[in-house]
């Protein structure tokens, strides 16, 4: 039974850690997913309406606190909607059942002739005069659930697969929402004097000079080379931190090639090398071969606000306001770092500037919570600057190479396919493989030990490995995964971990196979393909484009196709270029089969979200080195995507609302990054197999 239950609901099976009605009207909804802008949010109040039968104004949810939500460890994976919705929808449907029964019970009727209006029961139609909350204390809620509950077909759905207003969107307008805005009364303001390099070790700091400069009342706290400068006024904490960054005297270690991204660079660190088959090849010796080399450098999050973190102490209990995805880790790792008992601390999720993975809202979290111990009594706040976000070891995207070989059969479909995969690891979040990777905790005196670090496992997708495995009808699949432990440059969790880079460099490499064939690369990719739902989206977005259509002397086409984790959703991408002075990405088409599709508004703002942050991705973003350290410091020197930039989207889901909900928050990345370099070979003539299609790579690739 469990084995068919969703993830989160396995591991959490209690009924009341999801239902309450204990507030007479409404219903509490707990969730240990969060709101990242995603708008999941919305969709599991739309889910539990429908399940349970009440108007969706009824639901007050419950959302990333861990003393009342249920630990559904990481908001991530494009799994909120798949794994959390899924949760609490069966967790509905049992409740729902739980009610319906008593009250036939009581009655004695068969339950079938109940039914539920907005919290009401009626029986055959006529009011029974209970409801929900009437009924509650007969229900007992604290048990697991026993049973597969029969939830409702979508068939009956009025409220989910329908637009549906965003329930976060008032306080972001207003403020309450984001942690950066919290100011609890005698709130004091924190700023954290960061290593220039992860490794770096401080030797020396003249407190006297910097409290000085500060012009102000200031407190210095230092532990080991954790230094952290606090004021009750911003600007003076602000003065100091200048004068500290002048004044401090590091030990610079694990200075960073300025040339680390680059393939050759990158395929000479030292290496963990496994080997995936799948398949038997039956390549002949005299088959024509095709290989290609592609390449994505290191990218920083670029939210558009900087980490922010609050935390206070009141001598016994802890409790921290972050904008991490899991607040569940902050939590077990705050207490083994600061040596704080679990259950005197209570973390709880408020919304940041903008998530795309392992950010350094993990990093300000610990901040904060420091500070606070060493303080107790008085709020504080920690803010981490532009500077700190981009050089001073925040977790990045990590850089990949990826080498691919087909040899081909007669027809010049490939007889043996061979994806071979350079990565530093994907996944140190804190918890992750025993580390607690947080800046600050490393930084003092008494840091723990730090665990072998290892990439995200292949049974949750695969970090640099994760989309290898091309998603066509090939007799086989061998992956060589390289895995660089010990680059000298903190990577983690971006959005989409390996998945971006493999679909890109798959989705280019088809084009290619495609051309040795002479033949369309629609048509090409279709003959490799006979999963339905992959063709449909497939022969969806070429329609949408008017494809095939020929490069126009302004414009060119490209197609790419990706199933995010060959697992979640189908995403089929078109996008049209023009090439000038630099590339610009004026349209693009996508078709998405996300299976049953709770809010259409927001999923498909998801889509269109991922295919704007692709594009600055790969036309844009690329964290620069020099001296030893990141010269990427500023938005002039790590250039994004302006919104004059941004181009036209058109985004249309497939029906599939029989099948189960699918996650769409990373599956058009990959996609859009292959359309645009397919398009931008169509137009040159010329493969540019390296992110970002910047102007100096282009030009260096047709004068060679």
């Amino acid at each position: 039974m469990q084995a068919m239950l969703p993830k989160s609901l396995v591991g959490n099976p209690r009924l009341g850690s999801w239902v309450g009605f204990e507030t007479a009207g409404q219903v509490r909804i707990a969730t240990g997913k969060i709101e990242l802008g995603q708008g999941v949010l919305t969709a599991f109040v739309q889910i539990a309406a429908e399940e349970l039968d009440v108007a969706p104004e009824r639901i007050d949810l419950v959302s990333g606190q861990t003393a009342e939500s249920p630990d559904e460890g990481t908001t991530s994976g494009s799994n909120s909607v798949a794994v959390g919705g899924a949760a609490i929808r069966f967790a509905c449907a049992a409740v729902r059942m739980l009610f319906i029964r008593r009250l036939a019970e009581q009655l004695n009727v068969d339950p079938s002739s109940v039914r539920i209006d907005d919290g009401s029961f009626l029986c055959d139609g006529e009011a029974s005069g209970e409801d929900y909350w009437s009924l509650t204390s007969e229900i007992d809620l604290d048990r697991s659930i026993s049973a597969i509950p029969a939830i409702k077909p979508s068939s009956s759905y009025r409220i989910v697969g329908h637009a549906f207003p965003r329930i976060d969107l008032a306080a972001k307008l207003t403020g309450p929402a984001f942690v950066h805005d919290l100011a609890p009364k005698g709130m004091l303001h924190a700023r954290m004097l960061r290593q220039p390099t992860r490794a770096a070790r401080l030797i020396s700091l003249d407190e006297t000079a910097v409290a000085r400069a500060a012009r102000g009342p200031l407190k210095i706290l230092r532990e080991g080379s954790l230094v952290a400068l606090v004021s009750e006024n911003e600007t003076t904490v602000l003065r100091a931190l200048a004068a500290a960054r002048g004044l401090a005297v590091w030990d610079h270690r694990s200075l960073v090639p300025d040339d680390l991204a680059e393939p050759q660079t990158l395929t000479a660190q030292p290496a963990e090398t496994r080997i995936i088959e799948e398949g038997t090849s039956s390549a002949l010796q005299g088959n024509r071969v095709i290989e290609m080399r592609f390449s994505k450098p290191f990218l920083f999050h670029g939210s558009i606000g900087p980490s922010c973190a609050v935390a206070a102490y009141d001598g016994n209990d802890l409790k921290v306001w972050t904008h991490s995805q899991d607040v569940f880790s902050i939590r077990r790792w705050v207490a083994r770092t600061l040596g704080i008992p679990l259950d005197q601390i209570g973390v709880f999720h408020a919304q940041g500037a903008g998530a795309y993975g392992h950010n350094s809202a993990d990093d300000a979290a610990f901040d904060a919570a420091f500070v606070a111990t060493r303080l107790p009594g008085s709020p504080i706040r920690v803010q981490w600057m532009r500077e700190d976000e981009f050089s001073c070891a925040p977790p990045v995207g990590a850089a990949m190479t990826v080498d691919l070989r087909a040899a081909l059969d007669t027809d010049n479909r490939p007889l043996d396919w061979t994806i071979e995969i350079w990565s530093p690891v994907h996944g140190r979040r804190p918890g992750n493989n025993g580390m607690a990777n947080f800046l600050g905790a490393d930084a003092m005196a008494d840091a723990l030990p730090v665990y072998d670090i290892a990439d995200t496992s292949d049974a949750v997708g695969g970090g640099g490995t994760r989309n290898a495995r091309a998603y066509y009808d090939l007799p086989n699949h061998r992956i060589v995964h390289h895995l660089l432990r010990e680059v000298p440059i903190r990577t983690s969790s971006m959005r989409g971990l390996g998945a971006f880079t493999n679909i890109f460099a798959i989705e280019s490499f088809m084009d290619e196979l495609a051309e040795a064939a002479d033949e369309d690369p629609v048509a090409y990719r279709l003959s490799l393909s006979s999963d339905r739902r992959a063709r449909r989206v497939m022969e969806k977005a070429a329609s949408m484009a008017g494809w095939p259509s020929p490069s126009k002397d302004d414009s060119a086409l490209g197609f790419a196709f990706g199933r995010y984790k060959n697992i979640a959703a189908y995403v089929a991408v078109v996008a049209e270029i023009t090439v000038g002075e630099e590339v610009q990405v004026r349209r693009v088409w996508a078709a998405v089969d996300a299976g049953l599709v709770i809010n259409p508004d927001g999923a498909v703002n998801q889509i269109e979200g991922g295919i704007v942050q692709a594009t600055s991705w790969a036309l844009k973003e690329q964290v620069r080195f020099e001296d030893g350290r990141v010269a990427s410091v500023d938005w002039h020197s790590y250039p994004i995507l302006r919104f004059s930039e941004t181009p036209e989207v058109f985004v249309e889901f497939v029906p599939a609302d029989e099948e189960p909900t699918l996650g769409v928050g990373e599956a058009a990345q990959g996609p859009t990054a292959g359309a645009i370099g397919n398009a931008l070979k169509r137009a040159l003539g010329t493969r540019i197999t390296g992110l970002p299609f910047s102007r100096e790579r282009i030009m260096a690739a047709l004068l060679q």
